[in-house]
């Protein structure tokens, strides 16, 4: 197992792979045992669950599943219709992983009751917390948050990502709250830590978040992982308690 503290210099690209980079001089087998050690990005896409819809608002969240797939990410969604569920149709295009966090108790509440999507998920996590509850486990799933549309639930969403200082990205021309987000930022005047880019273009906006992960959050994560077993620590014996 290569131990994380001997890494040395990272070399991060806009190509390749994007969650780690490689290391100076470094194997093909030291770099994929170091990438085992550490889960793939994850990309939340959150914007409007109904409402009108237009197809020229729906493209670009589509284009933008298909870009997080292409790149090697996971998508996580609230798994609702709509432009979450956009994201989800071009992810799969291009053979994506994606992940569903419902609110609902099981598949049977989540078809009947939320009356949400099933096809295009790898996995729904049925978290059994209600549309508002299921937020806040949705958004701390995500590395980086995209915002597009949206109404009233996708800005309760936003103001949990904003205030847990995320690394979010707004895909602007896709209408609702997503318009007014800066306004609101502004009105809001509370420093967080959290880190907001815009940018209409799906591939742009990628890039400006990578390189924020890349510059702030991959670094943190990896310090995290110096000198810990990647496999975990057995729970001690309660018999050696005593």
């Amino acid at each position: 197992m290569l131990p994380l503290a001997g890494l040395g210099v990272i070399i991060l690209t806009l190509e390749g792979d994007y969650c780690f980079g490689s290391e100076v001089g470094e194997s093909m087998d030291d770099k994929q045992d170091r990438e085992s050690l550490f889960p793939k990005m994850t990309v939340g896409v959150m914007g409007s669950a109904g409402g009108t819809l237009t197809g020229e608002e729906r493209l670009p969240v589509h284009h933008l599943g298909a870009a997080i797939a292409r790149r090697g990410y996971v998508l996580i969604t609230g798994a609702c219709p709509g432009m979450p569920h956009e994201a989800v149709k071009g992810a799969k295009e291009e053979g994506g992983v994606v992940v569903g966090v419902s609110p609902a108790l099981n598949l049977e509440e989540h078809v009947t009751r939320y009356h949400s999507p099933t096809r295009g998920y790898d996995a729904i996590i049925y978290t059994g917390s209600g549309l508002m509850g299921r937020e806040v486990e949705n958004i701390r799933s995500c590395d980086v948050v995209i915002f597009a549309g949206g109404r009233s639930g996708t800005l309760g969403e936003f103001a949990i990502a904003y205030d847990e200082a995320k690394v979010i990205g707004v895909l602007e021309g896709t209408g609702g709250i997503t318009q007014h987000l800066k306004n609101i930022i502004n009105f809001v005047n509370k420093e967080t830590g959290a880190v907001v880019c815009y940018d209409a273009d799906p591939e742009r906006l990628l890039d400006k978040l990578e390189q924020v992960y890349k510059e702030s959050i991959l670094p943190r994560h990896l310090k995290v992982l110096e000198g810990r077993d990647p496999d975990g620590v057995l729970e001690p014996d309660p018999s050696h308690l005593h």
